[in-house]
């Protein structure tokens, strides 16, 4: 394809200088978008793992001289009734100790609140096929221990999944308004190439030159500037992904899982400069059968 003959002479054309730096900008920002839309989904596909059946009952502590062995108390009586509900598969409970080490990514040590009376956590693994009635079972718990509380994490899962498919879905149609953008100037390009050499298109049609022959002219040219600005835009692309990739694992740990991209990810941003010079070529094929086809 790079080393056909081409007998309209387009590499001096303004397309060769502008486009491919446009095709760049465009393919940046694509690797930007898919990148974010991959690692969203792998952080909610690891949360709804991780969280996805399993609730957590918190148990205020008591207060008086005897407030640890109370609290221990209202502990042993929440297990005992987590234990009796129909669907539960174990429970857990933790203790200061445990509670501690949840708090220590947030706080960067806990001496602080090493001797605060903290909630006691007790986690509660369920059958997923199985409907529990969960306010049927809070209202129980409440009523036989006094402070204690369910937590269900699917309330605020469901509604952090609907926020990610969310920029997913906006990270898609920043995609296509991005090909749209890319496809528009091809089209601006080739129609400006085709009004420039347009004496030399007219000779080709007089001596039996075929629309598809000149088409493939200004298709061959336009994947070569957009695989040429693809490389570059995947050049930049790397080197901010590998920045902000350094950046979020410092951030990792706690509530934040690893904010890694899959092989799949790298794959598609790999291919986003072929994916961008195969469209130049189709749109810059069509824009010339469509303008040749009206001319007289």
């Amino acid at each position: 394809m790079f080393g056909r003959h081409s007998d309209l002479p387009l590499a001096g054309d303004a397309t060769s200088r502008f486009l491919p730096w446009l095709v760049a900008l465009m393919v940046f920002m694509a690797a930007m978008a898919v990148a974010g839309a991959f690692v969203i989904s792998g952080v909610i596909d690891r949360w709804d793992h991780d969280v996805s059946g399993t609730l957590t009952v918190q148990v205020l502590p008591a207060g008086g001289e005897q407030a640890e062995a109370a609290t221990d108390e209202r502990v042993h009586l929440a297990v005992e009734v987590m234990r009796k509900v129909p669907g539960v598969l174990m429970v857990k409970a933790f203790d200061k100790k445990r509670t501690l080490a949840l708090l220590e990514p947030w706080l960067g040590g806990t001496d602080v609140v090493q001797d605060l009376p903290l909630p006691r956590l007790i986690d509660v693994t369920v059958d997923a096929n199985v409907h529990i009635d969960l306010a049927e079972v809070a209202e129980r718990l409440s009523r036989a221990v006094p402070g204690a509380s369910l937590d269900d994490h699917r309330v605020w899962l469901s509604r952090l999944i609907n926020l990610s498919r969310t920029i997913q879905w906006l990270a898609i149609v920043v995609v296509a308004l991005i090909g749209a953008v890319t496809s528009a100037t091809v089209v601006y390009g080739t129609r400006t190439g085709m009004a420039v050499h347009h004496g030399i298109i007219e000779v080709l049609h007089l001596i039996g030159a075929h629309d598809d022959y000149i088409a493939r002219q200004f298709a061959d040219r336009a994947f070569a500037l957009g695989i040429a600005g693809g490389l570059m835009g995947l050049g930049m692309a790397l080197p901010a992904l590998t920045a902000i990739g350094w950046s979020a694992r410092r951030l990792e740990g706690g509530f934040l899982p690893s904010l890694s991209l899959p092989l799949l990810g790298y794959v598609t941003i790999a291919l986003l400069p072929l994916l961008a010079a195969g469209l130049a070529m189709l749109t810059a094929r069509l824009t010339v059968h469509g303008t040749l086809s009206r001319m007289p």
